[in-house]
């Protein structure tokens, strides 16, 4: 096998030492355009798992670097001159020249042909006389760029400017600072990678540049507009590190910091449709990119390499090689880029955080990812944790989520919120009957603080399905009625909420399992939208634009259903302005084509919402709480932003909203949500600490340490789960108990006290040794 390597950073370089000494016998040439000792950057930072799979795969090269590397378990974080201290982490870096003498070296003693500071011909041009092409180019990768329709890349540069520098001494711990200077503020991520040289002199030996003080890598970073308001758009390297020096004189000890090349630069984070195109293969950033924030560019390359070349081995074929290497990569790297992105847009909102307490800013800026949780932070650093709750005002061995919290004259025992969760098994006339009584009074006796309603239509042609429950009709609130009854006899501190909403253009469909969003086959009725544009153009029905006086018969139909509501005995009433519905879908610029006041610029858009929101708020029980459920983002194109949405929350704040539920999505068919475990929480923190409204955070929350570390970083105050409360009714009062909790957070119920222990499982332990050979 021949085997071009385009790019000899450390994932081409690894690549192609695995691949020679799995078979010495393959012909194998990296092309490097630059010299031997150029980089971009000064530390890299692997994790013990890479590390691992290195030392397995390649004990030379792990040898090599164990000895270089640099290792620590602490992070300080540094905030408004208060130091604080997290352990248990457990870091390794070294100097990244190190780390590319060292696979130099490797590839040498191996027979690898490498040609620095030597362009590589184009890719096709080597596929012609190649097995295999190897691109391991970059984040810039001309391989990607001239077959863009194969590999189909999605490249987006994010809001803040940073720039690579180095200092001549070790951090004593992994570094964020944070300097709040006069054009806004600016983050310092700093780390060791070379240990203070034994003999104090500097030199290079064999094993790499030696620091007489050590060495550590500086990252500077702000947003872009901070970054031109102090005027290093029109700075040099050298410049723009003496800038940097002062901000941060007392990190670091009034020392200079140094570049090599360095310039200012935005962040990029790619994605590719595919990986490998014929013979071509991407590696590494050519083919992925996660931020700088969390460590794992190097780390990814690397162990990419490792997976292509075990591929390369296990499959038959190059075909099924490639593929199989994309396979096993891809959901490792998805996973990786969604903390990547939740970590660099943490540091894009940092201003919003800045005024947090110095413990729950630290806690905020330690979960950021969400890799790291409340629980894993525990096990890390105990004591940290309980200077996080403590002040937080949290008692002694409550969790987070057990903490009681005000909304309106309602106080809600704990922080759970079982979410609206569409049932489509009411009577054909909208009724709610024995299932929702069941449904909900589960869920009730399961402990969550509060449990809402599926959406609760408000009138006949406004319901999603014939199986959609509605309170329009004289026997809804009887029926409705009978279920708040039961939930408050019998599940004595439990609130109830209601949801109510209209379906739009998104309704006249069939029972979800019976094919989600399509029309039925027959009884369809007529459907209202703010435009007449259908769902799905030539499947759904084109709606009816709303004229003037049928939005006031809409807004009367809530108004109706919210005096029902209160009449039903309902604790809280939520209004549904998400997910394509009615409301929703005046607020989204893609499904409000309207050229009246209640279109047009996000002010019209939102004019007929809070005409609903404002009416209903009129009749509703002073001191009830009112919520609204909004879609942050459509997930597509031209439809709402995170920041229309901030807008969006601030004006229902305005009109007296007590909390905003923040959902995403569900506006249009062709949206492309960014999934993964609490893949909307994002959007709930940025409103929460940008608008200083409650917000009910939702998306994929799934596990109670999730619930306890939003809660404690200040990104959400409650937090709503819907399918672990389909799992598991008694979700709350398990996790209580898994918690070894039994305060009055999650009381259970006296019928049910016996069951509050985790039941016993048959035994698996063994007859123990009775010798132990050493």
């Amino acid at each position: 096998m021949r085997v071009a390597v385009i790019g000899g950073g450390p994932g081409g370089l690894y690549a192609a030492a695995l691949l020679k000494r799995l078979d010495p016998t393959r012909d194998i040439t990296v092309w490097e355009r630059n010299a031997p000792d150029d980089t971009f950057g000064f530390g890299v930072v692997l994790s013990d798992e890479t590390l691992g799979g290195i030392e397995h795969a390649d004990p030379v090269v792990y040898e090599a670097l164990r000895r270089d590397f640099v290792r620590w378990d602490d992070i300080d974080i540094v905030h408004r001159g208060r130091t604080l201290t997290s352990g248990g982490h457990g870091f390794a870096a070294l100097g990244r020249r190190r780390l590319l003498q060292i696979l130099h070296e490797r590839c040498a003693s191996l027979g690898i042909r490498l040609r620095f500071r030597e362009p590589a011909p184009p890719a096709e041009e080597l596929a012609s006389c190649h097995d295999l092409v190897i691109a391991a180019d970059g984040v810039h990768s001309l391989t990607r760029e001239a077959h863009r329709e194969a590999f189909g890349p999605q490249i987006t540069t994010h809001r803040c400017r940073y720039i690579w520098l180095a200092t001549d001494f070790a951090f004593d711990a992994f570094r964020f600072e944070i300097a709040e200077t006069e054009h806004g503020v600016v983050q310092l991520h700093g780390y060791p990678f070379a240990r203070p040289s034994p003999d104090h002199h500097p030199s290079t030996s064999p094993s790499g540049p030696r620091y007489p003080s050590g060495a550590s890598t500086v990252i500077v970073e702000m947003r872009d507009e901070v970054w031109r308001a102090a005027g290093l758009d029109r700075c040099d390297a050298h410049a723009s590190s003496e800038w940097c020096a002062r901000r941060f004189a007392r990190a670091l000890g009034g020392r200079p910091l140094r570049s090599n090349n360095s310039s200012w630069t935005a962040f990029r984070t790619v994605v590719n449709d595919h990986w490998s195109h014929g013979r071509i293969v991407l590696l590494g950033d050519a083919a992925h990119t996660a931020h700088f924030s969390i460590g794992s560019g190097t780390k990814l390359a690397i162990e990419d390499a490792l997976a292509l070349a075990a591929c390369l081995e296990e499959q038959g074929t190059l075909h099924e090689a490639l593929a199989a290497y994309e396979t096993e990569r891809r959901p490792v790297v998805a996973s990786t880029q969604r903390a990547a992105r939740a970590s660099l847009a943490w540091f894009e909102d940092l201003a919003t955080y800045a005024d947090q307490p110095p413990h729950q800013f630290a806690f905020n800026l330690l979960t950021r990812s969400r890799r790291v949780t409340h629980d894993n932070l525990r096990l890390r650093d105990a004591e940290f944790v309980a200077s996080v709750t403590k002040e937080a005002g949290i008692t002694p061995g409550t969790p987070p989520m057990f903490t009681p919290f005000r909304l309106g004259d309602l106080t809600l025992r704990n922080r759970v919120v079982v979410s609206p969760m569409d049932m489509y098994s009411a009577d054909g006339d909208g009724t709610p009957g024995d299932f929702h009584l069941v449904h909900l009074g589960a869920r009730a006796l399961g402990g969550a603080g509060l449990v809402m309603t599926e959406m609760v239509c408000v009138g006949p042609e406004g319901r999603i399905t014939p199986g959609c429950t509605g309170l329009y009709a004289p026997g809804h609130e009887t029926a409705w009625r009978r279920i708040t009854d039961f939930v408050h006899a019998a599940a004595p501190g439990t609130a109830l909420g209601v949801q109510l909403g209209h379906s739009g253009r998104k309704g006249s469909t069939r029972l979800m399992w019976d094919g989600i969003d399509q029309p039925l086959p027959d009884g369809n009725w007529p459907l209202v939208a703010p435009s007449a544009l259908p769902y799905r153009p030539g499947v759904n029905q084109v709606p009816h634009a709303l004229t003037e006086p049928e939005l006031a018969t809409v807004r009367e139909q809530f108004v109706r259903s919210a005096e029902s509501a209160a009449r039903a005995g309902f604790d809280l009433l939520e209004l549904h302005c998400a997910h394509g519905y009615l409301l929703s879908g005046f607020l989204s610029p893609l499904t409000n084509h309207r050229t009246d006041a209640y279109g047009g610029d996000l002010t019209g858009r939102l004019r007929f919402p809070l005409e609903v929101f404002d009416a209903v708020r009129t009749v509703w029980p002073a001191g009830r709480p009112t919520t609204v459920r909004i879609s942050a983002t459509d997930w597509a194109d031209g439809g709402t932003t995170a920041e229309d949405a901030v807008a969006i929350a601030a004006a229902f704040a305005e009109h007296g909203a007590d909390a905003i539920d923040v959902s995403t999505g569900q506006v249009v068919p062709d949206e492309r949500p960014d999934f993964g475990r609490s893949y909307q929480t994002p959007f709930a923190d940025r409103i929460r600490n940008t608008v200083g409204v409650p917000v009910i955070a939702v998306g994929a929350i799934s596990s109670w340490d999730d619930v306890n570390s939003l809660l404690l970083a200040g990104r959400a105050d409650l937090c709503a789960l819907a399918r672990p409360h389909l799992y598991d009714p008694h979700w709350t009062l398990h996790a209580a108990a898994e918690q070894d909790y039994t305060g009055p957070g999650a009381p259970w119920p006296l019928p049910y006290q016996a069951g509050s222990r985790t039941p016993p499982t048959g035994r698996t332990d063994g007859p123990k040794p009775r010798l132990t050979l050493r």
